[in-house]
């Protein structure tokens, strides 16, 4: 799959001097970037319903005892 993306001036001469630095491509950072960046981003937004959630009473907390002994995890 190839997309097009517009970066700023200064964005894009700093990963150009990566690019140079390295000997890699701009494509290897770009999905590096992409790659790493995505899971940051999906984590934070599932965090954030969750949240939602919990505040609108749609789910609940459960007591990290509980948990513990749920997944034999105590003491």
């Amino acid at each position: 799959m190839t997309t097009s993306i517009r970066l700023a001036p200064e964005t894009e001469q700093r990963l150009n001097s990566l690019a140079t630095m390295t000997g890699r491509s701009k494509a290897f950072y770009l999905r590096e970037l992409i790659e790493r960046g995505l899971d940051e981003l999906e984590a934070l937004y599932i965090a954030e319903q969750r949240l939602i959630d919990l505040k609108a009473g749609r789910s609940k907390t459960v007591p990290l005892e509980e948990v513990m002994k749920r997944y034999d995890m105590a003491d």
